[in-house]
């Protein structure tokens, strides 16, 4: 069995060096959109590889067209596992809004008790990514070595696209490659549980633009005879969806499975409420496929949405036409096995299949979409990781997320890992806003976590091991 109890109390009396190390990092003004700040994204670069190589990693300071990456190798007995996160920070603007310098770090105590670290990237990510980097340390400090092989890759254009992340990871296949990845760089559910999110959705989306006449027409010259392109893709838009909320293109269904019980379990013990949910914002009566719930259909189901819809004339004043053509944005997100392109091809059936013989449709699809990225429940680094935040936290929640993180659909298709998304930011942690903070409580837990997350899959691989040599 591989023991904690040692790198735990190493956490715990050195609480204020980690701190130290956190606020050093977070003096550099690593903000990667702009470039005035390259010297500086170097320079957080440099102080992480240096930090790395002190503990015993093989790191370095790879350069990429944009901004560096520090990559890190440190042997262990398994299983290996590759763990990401960025260095670089988003701008501060506008500044007259901090309570303080966003670069000059704190600790602040917020009027219910609880104290704070206060300064950009105290949660997104600095924080975040020094949490997993000192539980490595607590581990090499009180037993000279890592319960697993260990790779880190830290991006420094994750907050401006990360346009050298994709070809890098390409380059660099074989080095990176592991049995699975890890990213800190998601929520917890609330302040005192801790989420694993199982699965982000995916995205089709484009535009389309229908067109009738050959040029506007004067409404009382052709109205009633003239087929008007707004009204039309109104219709065809409205005819996606069926009288509860179902999807009607032509396979969309197509891989998208049920919320297995487990999760289900793991949902419902959430407390979510549906009206809370959207009184927040002002609404109150649920939109989604009829027989599931809000939490189901943001984290689980697949969605068809309109995003913008224009045509004819919509200056100041009145102008009777019946347009030549109308537009809209349209997305559709997407769960489990559902394929993007097939999912666009539907809809662009759908509409060409209701489309009068006088009038056309032209498509711009946006890219070649994402599929869904999704974690089996009961994959067994999943649950090692479940179980060690459960002895750290009391509890953990499994948890999906609306949107997707592009990093791991890239971790996905280029290095063919599954992720483990663990995360100790907060939802009012002012990420890209003034007054970015990270709760302290997050932080020091958040360092335990990842200390009994090592070896509890460090544990996995030794039970693997066990099981091959008795076969």
């Amino acid at each position: 069995m591989t023991d904690s109890t040692a790198p735990l109390a190493y956490i715990e009396s050195h609480l204020d060096d980690t701190l130290d190390r956190l606020f050093a990092l977070m003096r550099v003004q690593s903000v990667s959109t702009d470039p005035a700040y390259a010297p500086e994204c170097l320079k957080a670069a440099q102080l992480l590889a240096n930090e790395l190589t002190g503990l015993g990693f093989d790191a370095r300071v790879a350069p990429t067209p944009g901004h560096p990456m520090v990559v890190a190798h440190h042997d262990g007995p398994g299983p290996h596992i590759f763990f990401y996160g960025h260095y670089d920070v988003q701008p501060v603007d506008p500044l007259n809004l901090w309570r303080r310098d966003p670069f000059d770090p704190a600790i602040e105590t917020k009027a219910d008790g609880a104290r704070i670290i206060v300064g950009r990237g105290a949660s997104d990510d600095k924080g975040q990514l020094r949490t997993f980097v000192e539980a490595c340390r607590a581990w090499k400090e009180t037993t000279g070595a890592l319960p697993c092989k260990v790779t880190i890759l830290f991006e420094g254009e994750e907050e401006s696209g990360s346009v050298s992340l994709d070809p890098f990871l390409r380059a660099n296949a074989e080095e990176l490659k592991a049995d699975f990845a890890l990213i800190c760089d998601t929520l917890m559910w609330d302040a005192d549980t801790p989420g694993l999110t199982i699965g982000l959705r995916g995205m089709a989306a484009g535009e389309v633009t229908i067109h009738a006449a050959r040029r506007d027409l004067h409404s009382g010259l052709y109205g009633g005879a003239a087929r008007n392109p707004i009204q039309l893709l109104a219709t065809i838009l409205g005819e996606m969806k069926d009288a509860d909320g179902h999807v009607t293109l032509d396979g969309f269904y197509d891989g998208v499975d049920p919320v297995s019980a487990d999760v289900r379990k793991s949902w419902d013990a959430l407390g979510f409420d549906d009206g809370e949910f959207l009184g927040d914002v002002g609404l109150r009566v649920p939109a989604g496929e009829k027989g599931t719930d809000a939490l189901e259909q943001i984290w689980a189901r697949p969605t068809a949405e309109v995003n913008g819809i224009w045509g004819g004339y919509t200056g100041e004043g009145f102008k009777t036409v019946i347009p030549a053509e109308a537009h809209a944005k349209v997305s559709f997100r997407l769960v489990g096995r559902q394929d993007p392109d097939k999912v666009w091809a539907a809809f662009e059936k759908h509409v060409r299949d209701r489309l009068p013989a006088d009038c056309s449709a032209e498509f711009a699809s946006r890219g070649p979409g994402s599929p869904a990225v999704s974690v089996p429940s009961d994959s067994p680094p999943l649950a090692a990781t479940r179980a060690a935040l459960d002895a750290e936290w009391g509890k953990a929640a499994l948890i999906g997320c609306g949107g997707g993180i592009p990093v791991v659909t890239s971790i996905r298709t280029i290095l063919d890992m599954d992720t483990v998304l663990v995360g100790f930011a907060l939802p009012d942690d002012n990420i890209h806003s003034p007054n970015e903070k990270y709760e302290l409580k997050s932080f020091h837990k958040g360092m335990r976590s990842w200390v009994r997350i090592l070896g509890a899959l460090g544990e996995m691989k030794a039970a693997k091991t066990v099981q091959a040599a008795a076969a």
